[in-house]
Protein backbone atom coordinates (compact mmCIF):
# COMPACT_ATOMS: atom_id res chain seq x y z
CA UNK A 1 0.00 0.00 0.00
CA UNK A 2 1.29 3.13 -0.75
CA UNK A 3 1.07 5.86 1.95
CA UNK A 4 -0.61 9.41 1.43
CA UNK A 5 0.99 12.61 0.41
CA UNK A 6 2.34 14.54 3.66
CA UNK A 7 1.10 17.68 1.73
CA UNK A 8 -2.37 16.82 1.24
CA UNK A 9 -5.24 14.30 -0.79
CA UNK A 10 -5.27 15.43 -4.63
CA UNK A 11 -8.31 16.49 -5.39
CA UNK A 12 -9.83 15.98 -9.22
CA UNK A 13 -11.40 18.92 -10.07
CA UNK A 14 -12.72 17.03 -13.25
CA UNK A 15 -14.18 19.90 -15.95
CA UNK A 16 -13.23 23.06 -13.52
CA UNK A 17 -9.97 25.19 -14.01
CA UNK A 18 -8.57 28.02 -12.30
CA UNK A 19 -9.83 30.92 -14.13
CA UNK A 20 -6.99 33.95 -14.02
CA UNK A 21 -7.97 37.57 -13.71
CA UNK A 22 -7.75 39.95 -16.51
CA UNK A 23 -4.88 41.77 -14.72
CA UNK A 24 -3.00 38.40 -14.42
CA UNK A 25 -2.82 37.79 -18.14
CA UNK A 26 0.08 38.38 -20.40
CA UNK A 27 -1.39 41.20 -22.34
CA UNK A 28 2.13 42.67 -23.76
CA UNK A 29 2.42 43.13 -27.04
CA UNK A 30 4.87 40.75 -29.12
CA UNK A 31 7.78 43.44 -29.78
CA UNK A 32 8.52 44.38 -26.37
CA UNK A 33 8.19 48.27 -26.67
CA UNK A 34 10.78 49.52 -24.12
CA UNK A 35 13.84 47.60 -25.22
CA UNK A 36 17.63 48.35 -25.69
CA UNK A 37 17.09 47.71 -29.32
CA UNK A 38 14.27 49.84 -30.04
CA UNK A 39 16.27 52.85 -27.67
CA UNK A 40 19.19 52.69 -29.68
CA UNK A 41 17.06 52.74 -33.29
CA UNK A 42 15.09 55.73 -31.69
CA UNK A 43 18.69 57.32 -31.02
CA UNK A 44 20.13 55.94 -34.78
CA UNK A 45 17.09 57.53 -36.58
CA UNK A 46 16.99 60.60 -34.32
CA UNK A 47 20.82 61.32 -35.08
CA UNK A 48 19.98 60.46 -39.05
CA UNK A 49 16.85 63.06 -39.01
CA UNK A 50 18.71 65.59 -37.91
CA UNK A 51 22.04 65.58 -39.91
CA UNK A 52 19.43 65.16 -43.15
CA UNK A 53 17.72 68.29 -41.82
CA UNK A 54 20.71 70.42 -41.16
CA UNK A 55 22.39 69.55 -44.34
CA UNK A 56 18.71 70.12 -46.20
CA UNK A 57 17.90 73.62 -44.35
CA UNK A 58 21.52 74.45 -45.29
CA UNK A 59 20.91 73.84 -49.05
CA UNK A 60 18.23 75.70 -48.87
CA UNK A 61 19.69 79.18 -47.17
CA UNK A 62 22.36 78.72 -49.69
CA UNK A 63 19.85 78.14 -52.47
CA UNK A 64 17.73 81.26 -51.71
CA UNK A 65 21.05 83.24 -50.63
CA UNK A 66 22.05 82.70 -54.21
CA UNK A 67 19.05 83.43 -55.76
CA UNK A 68 18.97 86.59 -54.89
CA UNK A 69 22.65 87.73 -55.69
CA UNK A 70 21.98 86.88 -58.94
CA UNK A 71 19.19 88.89 -58.89
CA UNK A 72 21.04 91.53 -57.96
CA UNK A 73 23.86 91.03 -60.21
CA UNK A 74 22.10 90.48 -63.04
CA UNK A 75 20.28 94.00 -62.58
CA UNK A 76 23.48 95.89 -62.43
CA UNK A 77 25.67 96.79 -64.83
CA UNK A 78 29.64 97.70 -64.18
CA UNK A 79 31.05 100.31 -66.33
CA UNK A 80 34.64 100.88 -66.00
CA UNK A 81 36.21 104.19 -67.22
CA UNK A 82 40.01 103.65 -67.41
CA UNK A 83 42.61 106.72 -67.05
CA UNK A 84 44.36 107.77 -70.91
CA UNK A 85 46.58 109.93 -71.92
CA UNK A 86 45.49 113.26 -73.89
CA UNK A 87 42.16 112.70 -72.36
CA UNK A 88 40.24 113.94 -69.16
CA UNK A 89 39.08 111.30 -66.88
CA UNK A 90 36.23 113.41 -65.25
CA UNK A 91 34.79 114.84 -68.48
CA UNK A 92 35.11 111.45 -70.40
CA UNK A 93 33.48 109.84 -66.68
CA UNK A 94 30.17 112.78 -67.15
CA UNK A 95 29.81 111.62 -71.07
CA UNK A 96 29.83 108.22 -70.27
CA UNK A 97 27.22 108.88 -67.55
CA UNK A 98 24.79 110.77 -69.75
CA UNK A 99 25.43 107.76 -72.63
CA UNK A 100 24.36 105.02 -70.56
CA UNK A 101 21.42 107.56 -69.15
CA UNK A 102 20.27 107.98 -72.79
CA UNK A 103 20.13 104.24 -73.12
CA UNK A 104 16.49 102.39 -72.83
CA UNK A 105 16.26 99.80 -70.10
CA UNK A 106 18.50 101.86 -67.37
CA UNK A 107 16.55 103.03 -64.62
CA UNK A 108 19.27 104.43 -61.98
CA UNK A 109 23.10 105.25 -62.77
CA UNK A 110 25.76 106.36 -60.14
CA UNK A 111 28.95 107.59 -61.30
CA UNK A 112 31.57 107.16 -58.58
CA UNK A 113 34.15 109.89 -57.90
CA UNK A 114 37.53 109.42 -57.41
CA UNK A 115 37.92 109.29 -53.50
CA UNK A 116 35.12 106.87 -53.65
CA UNK A 117 36.89 104.85 -56.43
CA UNK A 118 39.53 104.90 -54.13
CA UNK A 119 38.54 103.36 -51.09
CA UNK A 120 37.28 100.34 -53.67
CA UNK A 121 40.78 99.56 -53.58
CA UNK A 122 41.46 99.63 -50.01
CA UNK A 123 40.76 96.21 -49.19
CA UNK A 124 43.77 95.09 -51.18
CA UNK A 125 46.02 98.52 -50.66
CA UNK A 126 45.15 99.41 -47.27
CA UNK A 127 44.18 102.87 -46.07
CA UNK A 128 46.06 105.89 -46.02
CA UNK A 129 47.91 105.56 -49.57
CA UNK A 130 47.46 108.54 -51.96
CA UNK A 131 45.71 107.76 -55.16
CA UNK A 132 47.22 110.78 -57.02
CA UNK A 133 49.67 108.68 -58.72
CA UNK A 134 47.98 105.83 -59.26
CA UNK A 135 45.99 105.00 -62.51
CA UNK A 136 42.86 104.62 -60.64
CA UNK A 137 39.78 104.36 -62.83
CA UNK A 138 35.91 105.30 -62.80
CA UNK A 139 33.22 102.99 -62.11
CA UNK A 140 29.44 103.41 -63.03
CA UNK A 141 27.33 101.33 -61.37
CA UNK A 142 23.76 101.79 -63.78
CA UNK A 143 20.63 99.26 -62.66
CA UNK A 144 18.35 98.00 -65.31
CA UNK A 145 15.15 97.75 -65.27
CA UNK A 146 14.03 94.06 -63.69
CA UNK A 147 12.15 92.49 -66.72
CA UNK A 148 13.73 94.55 -69.55
CA UNK A 149 15.80 92.92 -72.24
CA UNK A 150 18.42 95.61 -72.48
CA UNK A 151 20.27 95.80 -75.42
CA UNK A 152 24.31 95.36 -74.62
CA UNK A 153 25.54 95.92 -78.10
CA UNK A 154 24.11 99.07 -78.69
CA UNK A 155 25.02 100.00 -75.17
CA UNK A 156 28.83 99.04 -75.64
CA UNK A 157 28.06 101.12 -78.36
CA UNK A 158 27.64 104.36 -76.76
CA UNK A 159 29.97 103.78 -73.89
CA UNK A 160 32.98 103.36 -76.56
CA UNK A 161 31.96 106.22 -78.47
CA UNK A 162 31.45 108.45 -75.50
CA UNK A 163 34.90 107.01 -73.80
CA UNK A 164 37.50 104.74 -75.83
CA UNK A 165 38.84 103.50 -72.58
CA UNK A 166 35.51 102.47 -70.93
CA UNK A 167 34.04 99.17 -70.88
CA UNK A 168 30.71 97.24 -69.94
CA UNK A 169 30.81 94.30 -68.02
CA UNK A 170 27.44 92.84 -66.93
CA UNK A 171 28.80 90.05 -64.78
CA UNK A 172 27.59 87.16 -66.93
CA UNK A 173 30.73 85.09 -66.09
CA UNK A 174 30.34 85.74 -62.07
CA UNK A 175 26.78 84.48 -62.59
CA UNK A 176 27.35 81.40 -64.02
CA UNK A 177 29.89 80.55 -61.64
CA UNK A 178 27.47 81.46 -58.94
CA UNK A 179 25.29 79.23 -60.47
CA UNK A 180 28.04 76.67 -60.92
CA UNK A 181 28.83 76.79 -57.23
CA UNK A 182 24.56 76.37 -56.32
CA UNK A 183 24.54 73.55 -58.45
CA UNK A 184 27.48 71.78 -56.91
CA UNK A 185 26.23 72.82 -53.45
CA UNK A 186 22.58 71.40 -54.00
CA UNK A 187 24.46 67.70 -55.62
CA UNK A 188 26.69 67.84 -52.45
CA UNK A 189 23.34 68.28 -50.16
CA UNK A 190 22.05 65.08 -52.15
CA UNK A 191 24.97 63.41 -51.89
CA UNK A 192 25.07 64.01 -48.00
CA UNK A 193 21.41 62.40 -48.34
CA UNK A 194 21.62 58.99 -49.96
CA UNK A 195 24.48 58.61 -47.30
CA UNK A 196 22.34 59.51 -44.70
CA UNK A 197 19.46 57.51 -46.15
CA UNK A 198 21.92 54.47 -46.74
CA UNK A 199 23.20 54.59 -43.08
CA UNK A 200 19.38 54.42 -41.97
CA UNK A 201 18.37 51.40 -44.03
CA UNK A 202 21.54 49.55 -42.82
CA UNK A 203 21.09 50.28 -38.95
CA UNK A 204 17.28 49.87 -39.28
CA UNK A 205 18.16 46.40 -40.77
CA UNK A 206 20.69 45.28 -38.08
CA UNK A 207 18.18 46.68 -35.28
CA UNK A 208 15.60 44.45 -37.31
CA UNK A 209 17.41 41.06 -37.42
CA UNK A 210 18.16 41.93 -33.75
CA UNK A 211 14.78 42.15 -32.50
CA UNK A 212 13.47 38.60 -34.61
CA UNK A 213 16.89 36.91 -32.58
CA UNK A 214 15.65 38.01 -29.52
CA UNK A 215 11.96 36.93 -30.47
CA UNK A 216 12.44 33.65 -32.38
CA UNK A 217 11.07 31.62 -29.92
CA UNK A 218 7.75 33.67 -29.85
CA UNK A 219 8.34 33.57 -33.89
CA UNK A 220 8.51 29.76 -34.11
CA UNK A 221 5.20 29.45 -31.53
CA UNK A 222 3.31 31.90 -33.42
CA UNK A 223 4.47 29.73 -36.86
CA UNK A 224 3.58 26.63 -34.93
CA UNK A 225 -0.33 27.81 -34.17
CA UNK A 226 -0.52 28.90 -37.97
CA UNK A 227 0.20 32.69 -37.71
CA UNK A 228 1.28 33.20 -41.64
CA UNK A 229 4.41 35.85 -42.01
CA UNK A 230 2.13 38.30 -43.17
CA UNK A 231 0.49 38.66 -40.01
CA UNK A 232 4.05 38.27 -37.77
CA UNK A 233 5.06 41.01 -40.15
CA UNK A 234 3.10 43.51 -39.24
CA UNK A 235 3.37 43.10 -35.85
CA UNK A 236 7.06 44.08 -36.17
CA UNK A 237 6.04 46.86 -38.66
CA UNK A 238 3.47 48.58 -36.69
CA UNK A 239 6.87 48.10 -33.76
CA UNK A 240 9.58 49.75 -36.18
CA UNK A 241 6.98 52.35 -38.07
CA UNK A 242 6.66 54.10 -34.44
CA UNK A 243 10.32 53.83 -33.83
CA UNK A 244 10.79 55.37 -37.06
CA UNK A 245 8.54 57.79 -36.86
CA UNK A 246 9.24 59.26 -32.77
CA UNK A 247 12.91 59.16 -33.85
CA UNK A 248 12.19 61.37 -37.07
CA UNK A 249 10.05 63.37 -35.26
CA UNK A 250 12.95 64.26 -32.27
CA UNK A 251 15.49 64.64 -35.19
CA UNK A 252 13.81 67.33 -37.08
CA UNK A 253 12.43 69.05 -34.37
CA UNK A 254 15.78 69.67 -33.01
CA UNK A 255 17.03 70.67 -36.40
CA UNK A 256 13.87 72.91 -37.01
CA UNK A 257 14.28 74.39 -33.46
CA UNK A 258 18.26 74.95 -34.29
CA UNK A 259 17.31 76.95 -37.22
CA UNK A 260 14.26 78.81 -35.65
CA UNK A 261 16.66 79.94 -32.99
CA UNK A 262 19.68 80.91 -35.86
CA UNK A 263 18.88 83.97 -36.20
CA UNK A 264 19.18 85.26 -32.92
CA UNK A 265 22.21 83.26 -32.67
CA UNK A 266 23.47 85.30 -35.62
CA UNK A 267 23.14 88.08 -33.60
CA UNK A 268 25.53 87.80 -31.54
CA UNK A 269 28.00 87.46 -34.13
CA UNK A 270 26.99 90.46 -35.83
CA UNK A 271 29.96 92.91 -36.86
CA UNK A 272 32.59 89.80 -36.27
CA UNK A 273 34.54 88.81 -39.61
CA UNK A 274 32.74 85.59 -38.85
CA UNK A 275 29.70 86.75 -38.19
CA UNK A 276 29.69 88.85 -41.98
CA UNK A 277 31.14 86.22 -44.08
CA UNK A 278 28.16 83.49 -42.95
CA UNK A 279 25.69 86.47 -43.33
CA UNK A 280 27.02 87.29 -46.78
CA UNK A 281 27.14 83.43 -47.67
CA UNK A 282 23.82 82.05 -45.75
CA UNK A 283 21.37 85.43 -45.54
CA UNK A 284 19.65 85.93 -42.66
CA UNK A 285 19.97 82.50 -41.53
CA UNK A 286 16.36 82.47 -41.29
CA UNK A 287 14.34 79.50 -43.35
CA UNK A 288 11.19 80.28 -45.33
CA UNK A 289 7.84 78.74 -43.91
CA UNK A 290 8.13 76.21 -47.00
CA UNK A 291 11.37 75.33 -45.68
CA UNK A 292 9.70 74.50 -42.28
CA UNK A 293 7.50 71.69 -44.13
CA UNK A 294 9.99 70.53 -46.13
CA UNK A 295 11.82 69.28 -43.44
CA UNK A 296 8.75 67.78 -40.91
CA UNK A 297 7.87 66.00 -44.42
CA UNK A 298 11.46 64.70 -44.97
CA UNK A 299 11.64 63.20 -41.46
CA UNK A 300 7.88 61.38 -42.18
CA UNK A 301 9.61 60.36 -45.11
CA UNK A 302 12.85 59.19 -42.91
CA UNK A 303 10.37 57.29 -40.99
CA UNK A 304 8.45 55.58 -43.59
CA UNK A 305 11.85 54.48 -44.96
CA UNK A 306 12.75 52.92 -41.55
CA UNK A 307 9.34 51.04 -41.31
CA UNK A 308 9.99 49.81 -45.22
CA UNK A 309 13.71 48.45 -44.18
CA UNK A 310 12.08 46.92 -41.36
CA UNK A 311 9.79 45.26 -44.07
CA UNK A 312 12.24 43.88 -46.46
CA UNK A 313 14.24 42.54 -43.46
CA UNK A 314 11.38 41.07 -41.91
CA UNK A 315 10.34 39.17 -45.09
CA UNK A 316 14.30 37.89 -45.36
CA UNK A 317 14.04 37.10 -41.79
CA UNK A 318 10.88 34.74 -42.06
CA UNK A 319 12.49 33.07 -45.18
CA UNK A 320 15.16 31.96 -43.12
CA UNK A 321 13.30 30.67 -40.17
CA UNK A 322 10.85 28.74 -42.35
Amino acid sequence: MSRPDDRGVLVDLGQERPQLPPKARNMSPIVPRASIHGRALVAVVAIMTFLASMTTGTVLLVSASAAEWQSDVASEITIQVRPQTGRDLDRDTAAVTEAIRAQAGIIEVKPFTKDESGKLLEPWLGTGLSMDDLPVPRMIIARVQPGTPLDLGALRARVTQAAPSASVDDHRAWIERMRSMTNATVLAGIGILALVIIATIISVSFATRGAMAANQPIVEVLHFVGAGDRYIANRFLRHFLRLGLEGGVIGGGAAMLVFGFSESIAGWFSGTPVGDQFAALLGTFSLRPSGYIVLAVQAVLIGAITAVASRQTLFATLNDVD
